[in-house]
């Protein structure tokens, strides 16, 4: 188990209080890693306990992503707590669901800037530390949206998309300084974003259909994967995004 074994390890995730987020924060403090916790809306208490009832540490770090302004001080409490940076999950998100010919500009704006303009300026954040130590994991949290078009979400489409393509392109110039940039891809999972989907009768059936697994994801089923692209076991990995879908992808 060496290969996956991230004690001594720092990691900030973002949107850490609850969901995909608390799940995956959790699974890098069970591989031994000490944890950044950042969130915006709601409490991270919670998470943090349970990080800390492992036998690690936690700092909770209050910050709205979409706001360029508030994302050095994501990196700066990490630096000051921790004395480093080794793993960045970029998982923060939002999504609005409009019909495209409705779609407000304030609400395209307010996706892209939580869900693409955060990844690039955190990544470049965090990679500038990485570099000059020369290791460092990045992840982002793409989706299922990064490979097809959805329907009634273009600037959550839009916006996953672009995740994909900056983890290649970051992925091309980091790699050969020591720091692997990667990402995953959910598929459809039982959170908060998809409960409207999941409360439609019939693209639950549809969705339901389409996923070998027969289920929904859970926020689980995201720690092993993360764990994976945060440790040694993928040191040779660069620029490839992971789908955790229950074979979503290959039907």
């Amino acid at each position: 188990m060496k290969w996956f074994d991230l004690t001594g390890k720092t990691a900030v995730v973002t949107g850490a209080a609850r969901g995909l987020g608390r799940a995956m924060a959790v699974g890098l403090a069970q591989a031994g890693a000490d944890v950044v916790l950042v969130t915006n809306r709601s409490s991270a208490e919670e998470a943090k306990q349970e990080i800390e009832s492992l036998g690690r540490k936690a700092v909770i770090v209050q910050a709205d992503v979409s706001d360029q302004q508030a994302l050095p001080k994501i990196v700066e409490a990490a630096l000051s707590e921790f004395g480093k940076l080794d793993i960045l999950v970029n998982n923060a998100g939002i999504i609005h669901r409009t019909a495209a010919a409705d779609h407000s500009f304030v609400d395209w704006q307010e996706v892209i800037d939580t869900n693409l303009h955060s990844v690039f300026t955190l990544s470049q954040l965090a990679g500038r530390e990485m570099i000059k130590q020369g290791s460092g994991k990045i992840i982002n949290i793409a989706s299922m949206l990064s490979f097809q078009g959805g329907i009634n979400v273009p600037g959550y489409t839009a916006s996953k998309h672009a995740v994909a393509g900056l983890t290649k392109a970051l992925a091309n110039e980091w790699a050969s300084k020591g720091v692997q940039v990667n990402a995953i891809a959910p598929g459809y999972m039982s959170t908060d974003n998809t409960e409207a989907l999941r409360n439609d009768e019939n693209r639950s059936r549809q969705i339901l259909e389409r996923i070998p697994a027969g289920r929904w994801g859970t926020a689980e089923d995201l720690a092993g994967a993360v764990v994976f692209l945060a440790s040694r076991a993928s040191d040779y990995m660069a620029g490839h995004v992971l789908c955790v879908d229950g074979g979503w992808m290959v039907r």
